[in-house]
């Protein structure tokens, strides 16, 4: 952090010296666009975004045309404090201020005011449900914690995408992107990608109009390629390691997971052996094709009333990582909305809905294939055979387990084989992860929601009194999921058919005050949620801004809020191989809680068996008796919502006249209740002297993964600094960097360490639009530090990126037409955005855009 003070320091001071020399009478005047952007989404209500109560970054089509990122969508990543993470190419993950996963529910992502999350995951499909590159106005993005305004999940931020408005931007345009990639890729040859967009708007009269927008967008996605052993030291007692152990288990390759092993005693010795499993590129599709379109009419009269109508749907077939990989194959995806906007009144109505079509669990896809030929019960007894024999002829320890396990898979399927084929489309319908590995869930939420600007409608004169602003809203929200009979269950008694119903309702009130002429403006909120399976909770959020002048802003704000578990964390009811993850509603877990350990101490327990027996000679009886005190009573109980508390501060200021502006900030977060999850095992057995026998073979143990929370508060705190700079002649210098740690805590369990966020973030660009008479051009530099990465794929360090993007544009003079000529990661170095997840090289597009 001292880093931060040294250079805000020697930037004030800079500039108070320029204020010194260049004093002139007009100096709080605003002369360029960066200090006179308006934002919404920070109180719901227009202001400055240099009155803004929060750290608030707002992207316009300026700078998407200035960005040599692919896509309008990409280029967010280039914002400050904005880290983006790649589980496929299609379905990209927005995150501010840490704690990032590949189902981000701490972060929302509206679309007009309206949230585009699927909802059984939680969270947005990247941007298939949100404007094309030739519809988007506008990006507000809000860095942490929303919930007094927006509801209880919104702790991490929240991105507010705006369309353009379709009564000012009339006609027809039309997009083609062209794309090169895959180049070096060892495991594919190049590809192209293609993204075709179209929108279209009409005014039929006066006061109406009629917008259409498509995409359509094929490629091939990037390819996941670790095959780093997540189980290396299985059978270290036995010092058979790396390509020797028959245990292995590569992150990217499945069906050799831990309910796919099984401990053989072969030889006198214990060996912890696992099934061969597949490569992830072995059983899964890597064509990428999403289709989206949205339709809408709209309607306003001359008081500015508006009223709309939109459908949005997509069709998408594109990889998705959560605990496992799942190709997501004719996945659809539809919102209808209804939205009414007047001087003092905003209401909307909106129904999201999605059929997750012929998507599978590439996890439960290469176990069951592996299955299908021969049971795990087979499997073994057949590689026990082929030990014994190898040995019986001589053959040491390393080769007779190679021998073992080509006797095991004789039989087994090829893949790309027509058998291979035959069955993988068989399972792919199989909805039962212990036979099959499809994902059947039909799922829709409905959300209902007012806002009353009480001071414009009814208080003005209190206002003229008081000086008070009062703001008041509320909404509500009820999920409905089909039960599917393996994803979801109906827990209720007499209901197991029925549908699932999860809801819940709010309420906020905000008021703002100015003082000191307007130089100071205070605000307070407060938010009152009501869950189905909780009592009553409140957000409050208190805010201060002071602006000594027109060129500078110093903020500071309190927040505390809770995160309600969203849908699956609270009803899910998997058997995912052999382990099955369940919701943390006590009418979904009953029982469980109270008779678990902990998977981690079982493992210790294990591990300790095998090495007794193997390097210190004792029985397996003896072994169990010495080590039982390993083992560890799980403490974790029913979910809880989680709770924040978030303290922000932050300094804007204009230099230069204004063509410089300076944006720093720094944030403090203490989490309570993290929700997150454990496993724990339950052995089939009430007798507590029978206990570690049952833990002690996994086939005697009943394996979960429970939705609770974490039982240590742990701290997070970070800052940021950026200044954008705009030169004569056009040029635009933007640089920022980003701070973020997690605060470890005394006796802490584990469970909040998935902080899964760069310590640090950094950006650089130049661009111009009009480099040269029609040319134009831009250059950026993005760099992240290395982290860790955990999640329930795999854990371990993510190594430090940097990715150079460049462009070159035209603009024609006598047609509205442009092309872009750039790429992304243009020096095409393979790189993991997260673990886990695809190898991600180069993308070189040209763009051509034709229209308004």
């Amino acid at each position: 952090m001292k880093k931060y003070y040294t250079i805000l320091h020697l930037l004030l001071c800079l500039e108070a010296r320029s204020q010194e020399k260049h004093t002139t009478p007009n100096q709080d005047t605003i002369h360029t666009t960066l200090l006179n952007e308006v934002v919404v989404s920070a109180s719901r209500i227009p202001e400055n975004i240099l009155r803004s109560p929060l750290s608030i970054q707002k992207a316009g089509r300026s700078f998407f045309t200035n960005s040599s990122a692919p896509s309008f969508f990409d280029a967010l990543e280039n914002m400050k404090g904005v880290q983006m993470i790649t589980p496929s190419m299609g379905f990209r993950i927005l995150n501010t201020r840490g704690f990032a996963n590949t189902t981000n529910v701490r972060f929302t992502q509206l679309v007009d005011g309206m949230d585009i999350q699927s909802p059984h995951i939680g969270s947005p499909i990247g941007n298939v449900l949100g404007p094309s590159d030739l519809d988007i106005d506008n990006v507000e993005i809000i860095p942490g914690m929303s919930s007094a305004l927006y509801g209880m999940n919104t702790v991490n931020g929240l991105a507010q995408f705006n369309s353009r408005d379709p009564f000012t931007s009339e006609g027809l345009s039309v997009q083609q992107k062209t794309a090169l990639t895959h180049l070096g890729d060892p495991n594919t040859s190049a590809k192209l990608f293609s993204e075709t967009s179209l929108r279209y708007v009409k005014k039929i009269s006066t006061n109406w109009v009629i917008r259409f927008n498509g995409t359509f967008t094929k490629g091939y996605d990037w390819i996941a390629d670790n095959y780093q052993d997540i189980n290396p030291n299985a059978n270290s007692s036995t010092q058979l390691l790396g390509a020797d152990n028959p245990a292995l288990n590569p992150v990217n390759s499945y069906g050799n997971e831990s309910s796919n092993r099984k401990t053989l005693t072969l030889g006198g010795k214990s060996y912890v052996v696992a099934r061969t499993g597949y490569k992830e590129i072995e059983v899964t599709d890597y064509s990428l094709q999403n289709i989206k379109a949205d339709a809408g009419i709209f309607y306003h009269n001359s008081r500015g009333d508006k009223f709309s109508y939109t459908f949005r749907f997509a069709v998408l077939d594109n990889i998705y990582q959560r605990a496992n990989r799942f190709r997501l194959a004719d996945y659809f995806l539809q919102q209808h909305a209804l939205s009414y906007q007047s001087k003092a009144l905003q209401a909307r109505l909106y129904l999201n809905n999605e059929n997750t079509g012929n998507s599978y669990n590439l996890r439960s896809m290469a176990e069951n294939i592996d299955r299908n030929y021969k049971s795990d019960k087979t499997w073994f007894a057949d590689y026990t055979t082929g030990y014994n024999q190898s040995q019986q002829n001589g053959t040491d320890a390393v080769n007779a387990h190679k021998q073992a396990r080509l006797f095991a898979d004789n039989g087994r399927y090829e893949p790309g084989s027509s058998a291979f084929n035959d069955v993988l489309g068989q399972l792919q319908q199989i909805n039962n992860w212990d036979q099959g590995a499809a994902l059947k869930v039909k799922a829709s939420f409905v959300h209902a929601e007012m806002q009353l600007n009480l001071t414009d409608s009814w208080l003005g004169k209190m206002k003229e009194k008081t000086g008070i602003e009062l703001l008041a809203g509320g909404d509500h929200r009820s999920y409905i999921v089909i039960p599917d009979g393996n994803y979801f269950m109906n827990p209720a008694a007499g209901k197991e058919g029925k549908n699932i119903v999860y809801g819940r309702t709010g309420v906020y009130l905000s008021a703002n005050r100015n003082f000191f002429s307007g130089k100071l403006r205070l605000g307070a909120a407060v938010r009152g949620d009501k869950n189905d399976y909780y009592p009553v909770l409140f957000n409050p959020r208190f805010t201060a801004v002071y602006s000594p002048s027109a060129l500078q802003s110093i903020r500071i704000s309190y927040q505390g809020g809770y995160r309600y578990p969203i849908l699956f964390e609270a009803f899910s009811n998997v058997n995912s191989g052999g382990v099955k993850r369940v919701g943390g509603l006590p009418v979904m877990s009953n029982g469980i809680f109270e008779n678990a350990w902990l998977q981690t101490s079982i493992a210790a327990f294990q591990s300790a068996i095998l090495k007794d027996v193997n390097q210190g000679g004792v029985s397996r009886q003896a072994a169990f008796e010495k080590n039982k005190e390993l083992l560890i009573k799980s403490p974790y109980t029913y979910i809880q919502p989680e709770h924040v508390q978030s303290f922000d501060a932050g300094y804007k200021r204009g230099m230069a006249n204004g063509k410089i502006l300076l944006d720093a900030e720094i944030y403090i977060n203490k989490y309570r209740s993290f929700i997150a999850q454990a496993n724990m095992n339950v052995p089939k057995t009430e007798d507590p002297d029978s206990i570690p026998y049952y833990l002690a073979d996994n086939t005697k143990q009943d394996q979960y993964r429970m939705w609770t929370n974490s039982k240590t508060s742990v701290y997070q705190y970070g800052g940021s600094i950026g200044i954008q700079w705009k030169l004569n002649r056009g040029y635009m210098i933007t640089a920022h960097s980003s701070y973020a740690k997690l605060q470890k805590a005394k006796g802490e369990d584990g469970l909040e360490d998935g902080f899964n966020t760069p310590e640090w973030m950094a950006f650089a660009s130049v661009a111009n639009e009009k480099l040269y008479k029609q040319f134009g051009a831009g250059i950026s530099l993005r760099w992240q530090s290395r982290y860790y990465w955990q999640s329930f794929l795999t854990n371990g360090d993510v190594p430090a990126t940097t990715t150079l993007d460049m462009h070159i544009s035209y603009r024609f003079t006598k047609m509205p037409f442009r092309l872009k000529l750039g790429g992304s990661n243009i020096s095409n170095h393979y790189y993991y955005s997260i673990l886990g997840g695809p190898s991600i090289g180069g993308m070189y597009y040209l763009t051509a855009t034709w229209g308004i």
